[in-house]
């Protein structure tokens, strides 16, 4: 007779943790995925079955689908902790009803609450606020500061522009003014007197704002 070749069970999570203070850890999931085109079915064994119920502990999956298994532990107390427990999860060809693999999970009581407890072990806790936040009036202040200062900056580089075409507006000739014959300045390029005495106004008000920024 040939031997199945085994298949990957893909389960998820790989160790559940249960806290005896906090009771929202004592009901838990887990999934169950068939990534294959074929139909499985499945089935969970304990080596504690007296500590937990699995809800559906043997169905079938359809192709490229999941399921979820509720499981609970029934005797969440203290005498029970720090013990390995495990789940095996084994799938089956839904025809056969032959083995085509298998995974174990691990099951774990802890004392305490474990919120602020990861997978491997490690403590995590909340960190400190930071002392100068987006609401601090001092950190608003700073950044009303920066933002004056660049403001500060664009308006006396549009200013310095506007003072440069001023300049070169005043040493134009104007239309009163004899020009030569050969001269390379277009005709419309001659303001009049008036147009220069505006133009040098403007020129003074401009270097005002340039030096007070």
């Amino acid at each position: 007779m040939d031997q199945v070749r085994q298949i990957p069970v893909f389960v998820f999570p790989t160790m559940l943790k249960f806290y005896t203070s906090s009771k929202h850890t004592h009901k838990q999931l887990i999934t169950i995925y068939n990534p294959y085109d074929f139909t499985i079915k499945y089935k969970v064994l304990c080596t504690a079955p007296n500590k937990y119920n699995v809800t559906d502990p043997e169905g079938s999956i359809r192709p490229q689908s999941c399921i979820d298994l509720v499981v609970r532990h029934t005797m969440p107390i203290s005498a029970n902790c720090n013990g390995v427990d495990k789940f095996r999860i084994s799938i089956h060809d839904n025809t056969t009803k032959q083995l085509l693999g298998k995974r174990d999970v691990e099951s774990k009581l802890l004392v305490g609450e474990g919120d602020n407890v990861s997978e491997d072990g490690d403590n995590f806790h909340n960190l400190p606020h930071s002392d100068r936040t987006p609401e601090d009036p001092h950190h608003q202040s700073l950044l009303s500061q920066r933002q004056k200062s660049l403001q500060s900056e664009k308006t006396n580089y549009l200013a310095i522009g506007a003072a440069i075409v001023c300049i070169a507006i005043l040493m134009l000739p104007t239309k009163i003014e004899v020009v030569e014959e050969n001269a390379n300045i277009p005709h419309y390029l001659h303001p009049t007197q008036t147009f220069k005495i505006g133009t040098a106004y403007a020129l003074g008000m401009l270097t005002l704002l340039i030096f007070r920024q």
